[in-house]
């Protein structure tokens, strides 16, 4: 299948070219130039474009496994968001811009300035694609006057009215009950679950090899308990975060996003606590790989809203916008094509024997 080459072809990629050492040059401002032209060379920042518009017209469902790897290497670039960027704007036929685009919801001052905080890996972005309460504007980053965020990628961005009269105001029409953060959202489950699983299996790793009175921390009691808790959120995250980015084309069904982002921002609590019991100090430690991720999680937990922001659509849905039982709601929720099933069933058998 087309999707599974361009899954192998994106596994291939980052084992090469997002290794640790290159993530922490770039969290430490390294450019990440040299990583993102790997990327946009091979052709993955144009995969949600139409064919008739230049790029590979790939639907959501098809990237679910870029997306996840993209969370495993902690990629430390905007990938995702340039791939719906680009493919919003092919699709109200405005110009790409070149390079990185991050995604952001803005807010427009009284004397005209936009406000965005934060943007998500607007550090290492050329350009911001801003939806507001007027509409839409691309913003450059370099014109912004920036402050750091909480994660060491992120930034808080703010343009001066001139800026923002400037800048190109894309005519970008999403269906109904849909926004931007809906779309970052599914795209950072996504990224969540990759992490997730990543973090599951060096933990479990980590159990096999670490010796304690004489045999592996992981024949312990105590320990496989942690580690079927950790599996349990792992897998369920999974399953959900394939589900929110199921169907057809670039657009998901909000109700499905919500389930998605929600499950998985329960779980990155969960694991990244239970990964560094396991751990012990090791895990804290800045030379650990596991740091690397365990952030990220602690991070993606919150962008495009947490899990409380994410119940609370899926109860409105229910308690407002549908008149059957909750069953009913449920099951039209994870009704999903024999498809999807089997690559949900094919993608979990996959991790556990991994």
């Amino acid at each position: 299948m087309e999707d599974d080459l361009f899954a192998d072809a994106a596994r291939q990629l980052l084992q090469g070219e997002c290794t640790p050492a290159r993530v922490r040059a770039i969290e430490a401002g390294g450019s990440p130039r040299a990583l993102w032209q790997s990327l946009e060379q091979a052709g993955f920042a144009d995969a949600l474009v139409p064919e008739h518009a230049g790029g590979a017209g790939l639907a959501l469902s098809q990237l679910f496994d870029v997306w996840s790897l993209a969370g495993a290497h902690a990629l430390p670039v905007p990938l995702g968001e340039t791939m719906l960027a680009r493919a919003l704007l092919a699709g109200a036929g405005a110009e790409r811009p070149p390079g990185a685009i991050a995604l952001a919801q803005g807010l427009l001052q009284p004397d005209g300035s936009l406000h965005c905080a934060p943007v998500r890996l607007g550090a290492v972005a050329d350009s911001v694609l801003v939806q507001h309460a007027q509409g839409w504007s691309l913003l450059p980053v370099a014109q912004a006057q920036s402050e750091p965020a909480a994660f060491c990628l992120d930034v808080n961005l703010r343009w001066s009215a001139d800026q923002v009269c400037a800048a190109p105001a894309p005519d970008i029409a999403l269906p109904g009950g849909l926004d931007l953060r809906t779309l970052q959202a599914g795209l950072v489950a996504a990224q969540l679950a990759g992490a997730l699983m990543e973090v599951f299996q060096r933990t479990l790793q980590y159990a096999n090899d670490r010796q304690q009175f004489g045999r592996p921390i992981g024949k312990f009691q105590a320990i496989q308990h942690q580690l079927a808790v950790m599996s349990e959120h792992v897998f369920a995250a999974r399953m959900a975060a394939r589900l929110g980015c199921a169907g057809q084309g670039i657009f998901p069904e909000r109700l499905r996003v919500a389930v998605a982002k929600a499950r998985c921002s329960q779980a990155a609590l969960a694991v990244a606590e239970a990964a560094h019991a396991i751990h012990g100090a090791m895990g804290f430690t800045e030379e650990y790989d596991l740091q690397l991720l365990t952030r990220r999680l602690h991070a993606w937990r919150q962008t495009a809203g947490s899990e409380s922001y994410w119940h609370g659509v899926a109860g409105a849905a229910l308690v407002h916008g549908h008149a059957g039982s909750t069953l009913d709601l449920i099951r039209s929720t994870t009704d999903i094509t024999t498809d999807i099933t089997t690559d949900i069933t094919t993608d979990i058998t996959a991790d556990i024997t991994a």
